[in-house]
């Protein structure tokens, strides 16, 4: 099967039409295009998103089943617990720690595009990073961050469309770090309507907080109830105790 090439103005193809899971990349539906706004929304809008590597063109994807997390089914260890409540009295107190929302989104984009000891990270290129930057500016792109006597420490980002959260990805400084800022990204969503986020991609360490694979044809029903429905005006950390 061909996969077909997008140039600036090329619609995206139906998702139906990405490469199954017998082919050597399951869910790759098209190659080409750009990173501008209108691209990565009209992406989102329709259950498909980037990912390649540097010097790759532009790569995008819809896979199936997909890796989503129930917001109301977030599993917090009780070593978690107990660090969120460390953090929820030191900012109760103006202690060390402190949770923040989108103070610093670049800065999170270039600690997740770090090389880890996994060898993850390094997908996310300049290109990607002025792509989501200019979604942010536009108030669509957000972060989840944890800071430590004032340096970033930990964090999450990802896009929001309506009621739907596209989560992107995670990085830590200190232990738990990412799971902290998570955690408060994801109480947040909840209690603004948020029922689920996209996990785009099946990993052992997004089973472990609770995400699971649903059929692609369930994500994308999903993502017709909710992209449409007003979107979150203030974003600004909320207790969870």
């Amino acid at each position: 099967m061909m996969i077909p090439w997008l140039d600036i103005d090329t619609p995206f193809p139906d998702v139906s039409l990405a490469l199954d899971g017998t082919s050597e990349a399951p869910g790759l539906l098209a190659v080409g295009g750009d990173l501008s706004p209108w691209r990565l929304l009209e992406a989102y809008r329709h259950g498909i998103f980037p990912w390649f590597s540097e010097g790759q063109p532009i790569l995008w994807w819809s896979t199936d089943p997909r890796m989503v997390l129930f917001t109301e089914r977030f599993a917090v260890s009780d070593s978690l617990k107990k660090k969120l409540k460390q953090v929820h009295k030191s900012m109760q107190t103006g202690g060390r720690w402190e949770v923040r929302f989108d103070s610093a989104f670049e800065q999170v984009m270039r600690a997740c595009a770090a090389p880890r000891r996994d060898g993850a990270g390094t997908w996310i290129s300049e290109e990607i990073i002025a792509g989501y930057s200019s979604l942010h500016r536009q108030g669509q792109a957000h972060s989840s961050e944890l800071w430590l006597d004032g340096k970033l420490v930990g964090g999450a980002y990802g896009v929001c469309i309506g009621r739907m959260f596209y989560g992107e990805s995670m990085f830590a400084r200190v232990s738990d770090a990412s799971k902290i800022a998570l955690a408060y990204l994801v109480h947040f969503l909840q209690r603004h309507g948020v029922a689920l986020i996209d996990c785009q991609q099946e990993t052992a360490h997004l089973g472990s907080l609770g995400a699971i694979p649903i059929p692609r044809n369930e994500f994308i029903a999903h993502l017709q109830r909710t992209i449409d429905e007003p979107p979150i005006e203030h974003w600004k950390p909320m207790d969870l105790f």
